[in-house]
């Protein structure tokens, strides 16, 4: 099993800039296919980002798409995702997820507890 911990969420403007970490405990991070997912208020949880296990393959959803990057190091069993030109639609928890598969998808089964990013107009 692997446990995820989100963080450096916070309140920045519109065009600004957020960097948010996911920490995994244990020695098997690098097993794991990893991305982000967010959750705005009254709606449904979706995709934004996913990288597979040894960071060569990234994908991401449109509505991020050259705005986000999301990156990974194994060594320190540690996902990122580097927000850019934030808007205030952006606003969101933002929940990083694991799987053994190739890919996260909303079925996966490992979740952290959520950080929320809100973007003020």
């Amino acid at each position: 099993q692997v446990q995820l911990v989100e963080s450096g969420g916070g309140v920045v403007q519109a065009g600004g800039s957020l960097r948010l970490s996911c920490a995994a405990s244990g020695r098997t991070f690098s097993t794991y296919a990893m991305g982000w997912f967010r959750q705005a208020p009254g709606k449904e949880r979706t995709f934004v980002a996913a990288i597979t296990r040894s960071g060569g393959n990234t994908v991401y959803a449109g509505s991020v798409k050259g705005r986000f990057t999301i990156s990974r190091d194994n060594a320190k069993n540690t996902l990122y995702l580097q927000m850019n030109s934030l808007k205030p639609e952006d606003t969101a928890v933002y929940y990083c997820a694991a799987d053994r598969g190739l890919v996260v998808t909303s079925r996966s089964d490992y979740w952290g507890q959520g950080t929320q990013g809100t973007v003020s107009s």
